[in-house]
């Protein structure tokens, strides 16, 4: 049974010498649905999956379905080559690999959820940007893969992944909490040090919209992926410091999911408020129904 109060599992993995990596993997182990090696395949076809999804529309410019988005991803790669980017090594990467990412989802091709299509850019840019410019090996990364499934059932459990409940803070937010905790045990930190990174994470988007332009999931998601990137490793680093969030993981997400549930329907994911309803919102609106024919 996977433990949901967060300080009796780090206690609990304190005890047992075990990170969130090898909880999340004991726990699929008793459950039944493989054995150790069958599991850690399955995450690595996952990782293959996420891995060209944060790479190919770096190389070529790929628009969305609805023709309103595309080429960003492309864009920003040729300016993060040019070694003119203020973020640094892995940020930069991180923001590229997240636009790649949700440039795919957009244009309709083969993307990881996770944990949704709007927010599928987090985890695969935080994990594989730290990968590559840290030295770390894909055992390594999906490790990562496993540490961020544990924060995920956490918070999807407690309280909610989808903007439709939550606001973008459930699916951005959530995303970024599941990376940066990835990051902090792959790069060596304790479970509770992922746990404040986590925390930090998704404290820094509480409050945030889902408002979709035109319903899709392209404006202002594409570049809110790559802003939720950032945020995961400026958490993870922070925690990496030393520095502790002052409110305790559960109690972040629970207010998470009571702002969610405060928030007017208009701004979770119906198109009815916030960006989508600025005059230049409609106006793309208009743009992609007409494209429709």
């Amino acid at each position: 049974m996977f433990i949901m109060d967060t300080e009796k599992l780090t206690a609990y993995l304190r005890q047992e010498n075990m990170r969130l990596c090898d909880y999340a993997l004991a726990q699929e182990l008793e459950a039944g649905t493989g054995d150790r090696q069958e599991l850690r395949d399955r995450m690595a076809q996952t990782l293959a999956v996420m891995e060209r999804s944060v790479e190919k529309a770096r190389k070529e410019p790929v628009h969305s379905v609805s023709g309103l988005t595309g080429g960003n991803a492309c864009l920003y790669e040729a300016y993060r080559q040019t070694g003119k980017s203020i973020l640094g090594d892995t940020a930069s990467l991180a923001a590229a690999m997240a636009l790649s990412c949700s440039e795919l989802n957009a244009s309709m091709q083969c993307i990881v959820a996770c944990p949704t299509a709007g927010s599928c850019g987090i985890v695969p840019a935080v994990l594989l940007s730290c990968a590559e410019t840290r030295g770390l090996d894909r055992e390594q990364v999906i490790d990562g893969l496993f540490t961020a499934s544990a924060v995920g059932i956490l918070i999807g459990s407690r309280a909610t992944l989808a903007g439709a409940e939550g606001g973008c803070q459930a699916e951005c937010g959530s995303a970024a909490a599941m990376g940066a905790a990835a990051v902090v045990e792959m790069l060596g930190g304790t479970p509770d040090m992922a746990f404040h990174a986590a925390a930090m994470a998704l404290k820094n988007v509480l409050g945030l919209t889902c408002d979709p332009v035109a319903g899709l999931v392209e404006i202002p998601c594409i570049k809110r992926n790559a802003s939720g990137a950032v945020n995961a490793l400026l958490s993870a680093d922070l925690a990496l410091a030393g520095m502790k969030s002052y409110i305790p993981f559960d109690e972040v997400v629970d207010a998470m999911y009571a702002i969610g549930r405060a928030m007017p329907f208009e701004v979770r994911e119906t198109a009815k408020g916030g960006l989508a309803v600025t005059p230049t919102g409609q106006r793309m609106r208009e743009e992609a129904e007409a494209s429709k024919g």
